[in-house]
């Protein structure tokens, strides 16, 4: 009887399977390379570029801060020996300080950096997401994935190089 029942479930997948493989030779599915089409915008580059003079001041703010940290730690290794321990306390302090605007500085800069680079990213995504649905509208495609979900496909599927085209449209 068990050996009836797993014989009934077999066939029963088996002709489930045939059915799924017949329904999916019927749809179109295309994919996109996603951040292939991101990194090819000049919008990307330009992005980052503006982002970097938005926050130049701050940036070399930063910078200068660490410059100076380091500075005052190697002199501090190079001259302890000749130092009074005034001197050396001061030096250290001095550090301490630097370490402590630093720290105050730089995480902030850091966080507004990638809150401003996710905005813009978004932005672009936005774009290319539009691209895909008017190239998938376009071309009748009844799915369209990105191209790192798929571990193969054949080159004839690929429809990043029709959705950058109409990327470029877009601006």
């Amino acid at each position: 009887m068990k050996q009836l029942a797993k014989h009934i479930v077999a066939t029963a997948m088996f002709g489930s399977a045939l059915v799924s493989t017949s329904a999916m030779a019927e749809q179109k599915i295309g994919l996109v390379d996603v951040q292939g089409v991101f990194q090819a915008m000049p919008q990307a580059a330009e992005i980052a570029n503006s982002i970097r003079i938005e926050f130049k001041d701050q940036i070399d703010e930063v910078n200068q801060l660490q410059k100076d940290g380091q500075f005052f730690a190697e002199r501090l290794q190079r001259d302890a020996a000749t130092m009074s321990e005034q001197e050396k306390k001061e030096l250290q302090d001095k550090i301490m300080g630097v370490r402590e605007t630093l720290a105050e500085k730089a995480q902030p800069l850091e966080q507004n950096i990638q809150r401003r680079q996710n905005e813009e990213r978004n932005k672009l995504l936005t774009v290319i997401r539009k691209a895909i649905d008017t190239v998938a509208t376009k071309g009748d495609y009844d799915l369209v994935l990105t191209s790192g979900a798929v571990a193969y496909s054949k080159k004839e599927h690929d429809l990043s190089e029709k959705v950058m085209e109409e990327v470029k449209k877009a601006n």
